[in-house]
């Protein structure tokens, strides 16, 4: 079977079979199953080699099927995923803005070309796993449990990682900082045992400015999800924030704006979560 697979694989090089995506799909696949068979309970250091190689390929032939506007889309939310984790990896520099009775802590500091950002760590009483499903396979009903936002919807999806949202939030109390709403593409990845939602302002066709509303920009931000060491059901939850409102509204209102927003996030999310779980609770008696 192995000499087979390899013809197949050979096949998809020659130029009038380069783009049949099928063809090679299905080569990448015969190509794992004859690696599985052949690794045997200990697989050696070559086999593993053909596999990341293998792997590296399938992702590829995903990325060639994208057109160039989908893939500056993928290009966008993975950088923002990558320039958030940098900028979460240096612990020099926070200053608290914001420290509840409960635990919950919101941070910030001022970066050269972004400015100043906010981070915030709590401890919630879900699993990491069910807090991936509220705020990514469920994101568009964030406004029914968020007062902050009027509405989340989907553009676009691009592949299992990416989208293109536009979201509408609501006015501050007292309209200290009226309604706003943002374009954003979104990169949704697991790593392990960690999840990660990260997200930078972006452009598209199917959402130019709206009538009535200030177009803000956001980013980098993302949203950082692990199990926590002490007890892997409850999550250790990060989101960093970084906002540009416009408009010609106070830095020190922002700043308050800003950090009391993570801290109203958090409050709210505990309660969808535990709203969630009676639910399920009386529906499974």
């Amino acid at each position: 079977m192995l000499p087979a697979t390899f013809k197949l694989c050979a096949g998809i090089s020659y130029r009038h079979t380069r783009n049949m995506t099928g063809l090679r799909k299905n080569a990448m696949v015969a190509i794992h199953h004859e690696l599985n068979k052949l690794s045997g309970p200990g697989p050696s250091a070559w086999i593993n080699h053909i596999r990341r190689r293998s792997s590296l390929l399938s992702s590829r032939i995903a990325e060639e099927t994208y057109s160039e506007a989908e893939q500056c889309y993928v290009q966008q939310g993975q950088q923002a995923l990558q320039k958030s984790i940098s900028i979460l990896s240096d612990q020099d520099g926070w200053q608290t803005e914001i420290e509840s009775a409960n635990g919950d802590k919101v941070m910030s500091k001022v970066l050269p070309d972004i400015g100043k950002v906010f981070k915030l760590e709590v401890m919630l009483e879900q699993k990491t796993d069910e807090l991936y499903e509220e705020l990514v396979d469920n994101m568009e009903q964030m406004g029914e449990w968020n007062p902050n936002v009027k509405q989340v919807k989907i553009l676009q999806k691009i592949g299992q990682d990416t989208m293109i949202t536009h979201e509408v939030s609501a006015e501050t109390p007292g309209n200290v900082v009226g309604p706003r709403d943002f374009v954003s593409v979104r990169c949704a990845k697991r790593r392990g045992s960690t999840c990660f939602l990260a997200g930078m302002s972006t452009q598209h066709p199917g959402m130019p400015e709206q009538k009535g509303f200030v177009r803000a920009e956001n980013g980098p931000t993302c949203i950082v999800m692990r199990p926590s060491e002490e007890d892997p059901n409850k999550t250790k939850f990060t989101w960093l924030l970084n906002l540009d409102l416009k408009g010609w509204i106070p830095k020190t209102v922002i700043n308050r704006v800003l950090s009391q927003t993570q801290v109203d996030f958090a409050n709210h999310l505990r309660h969808r979560m535990a709203s969630s779980g009676g639910v399920e609770a009386a529906i499974a008696c």
